[in-house]
């Protein structure tokens, strides 16, 4: 159980996600892997569904079989678009890996650092949506802070179409 890597890639279903999700595939992910997807939606009052009895734990990990069927989505408050789908598809047919899909709820920073230590992983990707010096002080920077406080390495792809 030691040699099994567990890689994720912090997933918001944006197309800085979806960069940082095919560099990982690309340039990380290796035959046999674990590839775990962490989604965090916003902290909110659900009314129905699974996330009233996961709020605080995160839901199970949701198999890629299910990651297609929207009633199971829905129940997490997540919608993983078609692309996405076709490049975890793809990795885990080319590449033999189990895909997974863990949801939060609550603050990204927080829930993706809690996501390492309860996994646990051992590495993760993330995208930065290249947000200017002024922004990244009023809105804080995810990825800077798993960087900061994460406790695996962390690789952030950057978003190339800002710079």
């Amino acid at each position: 159980m030691e040699a099994e890597r567990r890689v994720a890639v912090a997933v918001d279903f944006s197309d800085c996600s979806k960069r940082a999700l095919r560099w990982a595939v690309d340039n990380v992910v290796r035959d046999g892997d674990y590839l775990i997807l962490v989604a965090v939606r916003p902290d909110g009052n659900y009314e129905e569904g699974e996330m009233q009895l996961w709020k605080t734990s995160g839901s199970p990990l949701i198999p890629l079989v299910e990651l297609s069927d929207p009633i199971i989505t829905k129940k997490y408050g997540v919608k993983p678009d078609a692309e996405t789908l076709d490049i975890v598809n793809t990795a885990a047919r080319e590449k033999q890996i189990v895909v997974v899909l863990k949801v939060y709820w609550g603050d990204p920073r927080e829930k993706i650092c809690e996501a390492i230590d309860n996994i646990p992983l051992s590495c993760l990707v993330i995208g930065n949506r290249g947000l200017g010096k002024i922004k990244r002080a009023i809105l804080g920077s995810v990825s800077n802070y798993v960087v900061n406080n994460g406790s695996c390495p962390v690789t952030v792809v950057k978003n190339v179409d800002k710079e």
